[in-house]
């Protein structure tokens, strides 16, 4: 019998199996930020044990609370910037250099085909787009990441989205996550990976399957994962150039983590997206979605481009199409964060902060303050956002706040009339 890739990259990780089904295995990437992981730091040092397993491979930054707004948050990002310096971090990203984790770690080459990556954050899950199994974990797990360089999981299960058709225009990645999440549902992979496959993902960029793994666990999975190809030898090459003689050398040894013919998958989901129309959330659960002609005309008080999901340049491109020479509604409040200092700086070069800026856009620095309501952009009672974010639970970005997730597309559409519009309008 055939192996998954995420069977494989176990296999090759395993350091232990202490009961049956749980295997522990070798970190390649313990990734840390500033809300969950002083947590860890402060447990680690009250138990005598403030140590590291590997300086070079743990990788951390501040940036869901940036720069800090208060006492409490200052305090935060000072334990995560101490620790970084007593243990001589190689990676620490702090202001002015930082990022939003998901964006910045693949952005600079951290992640690679075949590695085992974990976080205390739950969208850790973004980083299979490369051919990893990547997941979040609690502040133990964590802890033992930090110290021990090693992760207890169960043994992985696999559901297998085979995606076909061709992805219509005005449609996106995002589109297609949030349908994928309304055909399994908010507990449909539950401890399972979720392995996208099919023409369209290998049609897709980095970025947009970057969209797809991040939401696998809107739908309960411990991991999103995509198959290493091409695209993803083209994405990682400055950082892998000088372990290959050229990309086609890459790109065949990144084919030992595809999964066999023969591999047994849990359950085999395949849909056909050739007349997928674009995607919008209602209520308060992932899987709560509506094609966007039933959602037309609902009133937001504000938009917001951005976050680990929908904050790199690519999202930032789509919306500037639809953007270009308009004026977002008075009614509205539109913010754009690019998720890196690169991305802004790209986006700043293509003239693209400035289409935000012309349309009536505050553009932000790098954070992921608003995406879970803590900094620049938290809505007050009753508000509702039009969002390219993750997460629509209740007061998610504000106590009695509603949040509709969508692409960039819809969210800039929406910016411009004032209410969820359908972005095809804006593009034919």
């Amino acid at each position: 019998m055939g192996k998954t890739i995420a069977e494989k990259i176990f296999d090759s990780h395993l350091r232990d199996e202490p009961f049956p089904g749980t295997r522990v295995v070798d970190l390649d990437r313990v990734l840390c930020h500033e809300i969950t992981t002083p947590i860890a730091i402060a447990d680690l040092v009250w138990r005598e044990k403030d140590r590291v397993f590997d300086r070079t491979k743990i990788k951390a930054v501040i940036d869901h609370v940036t720069p800090s707004k208060d006492s409490k948050t200052a305090t935060q990002a000072k334990i995560l910037r101490d620790w970084a310096k007593r243990h001589d971090l190689t990676d620490f990203f702090d202001i002015g250099r930082n990022g939003v984790c998901h964006a910045l770690f693949p952005e600079k080459g951290f992640i690679r085909p075949g590695f085992t990556v974990i976080m205390g954050d739950s969208h850790t899950c973004t980083h299979g787009a490369f051919g990893a199994f990547a997941a979040g974990v609690g502040t133990t797990d964590l802890e033992v990441g930090i110290l021990k360089g090693v992760c207890a999981f169960r043994e992985p299960k696999t559901i297998r989205i085979d995606i076909n058709g061709v992805l219509p225009a005005g449609t996106y990645a995002k589109d297609v996550i949030l349908y994928v999440i309304s055909r399994l549902g908010v507990n449909g992979a539950t401890d399972r990976v979720i392995e996208f496959r099919g023409p369209v993902v290998d049609a897709m960029s980095m970025e947009s399957r970057m969209t797809l793994c991040n939401m696998a666990i809107e739908a309960g999975g411990t991991s999103g994962i995509c198959l290493p190809d091409t695209t993803t030898v083209d994405y990682l090459w400055p950082f892998i150039r000088e372990e290959y003689e050229n990309r086609e050398e890459a790109i065949a040894d990144f084919g030992k983590w595809h999964s066999d013919d023969d591999a047994e998958y849990e359950r085999v989901l395949t849909i056909d997206v050739s007349d997928l129309t674009p995607q919008v959330t209602y209520d308060y659960k992932p899987d709560c979605v509506k094609p966007v002609n039933e959602m037309v005309g609902t009133p937001v008080d504000q938009v917001y481009i951005g976050t680990c999901t929908n904050g790199r340049i690519e999202d930032l491109r789509i919306a500037a199409t639809i953007l270009r020479g308009k004026k977002i509604a008075d009614s509205v409040r539109g913010i754009v964060s690019p998720a890196t200092p690169k991305i802004y700086n790209d986006a700043l070069a293509e003239g693209i902060i400035q289409v935000f800026m012309e349309a009536g856009f505050c553009v932000t620095n790098p954070t992921c303050g608003a995406c879970l309501g803590m900094s620049n952009g938290v809505l007050a009672e009753g508000e509702v956002c039009a969002s390219t974010s993750n997460r629509n639970f209740p007061g998610r970005m504000g106590r009695g706040g509603m949040v509709h997730l969508m692409s960039p597309a819809t969210a800039a559409a929406s910016a411009i009339v004032g209410k969820i519009a359908d972005p095809r309008t804006f593009t034919e």
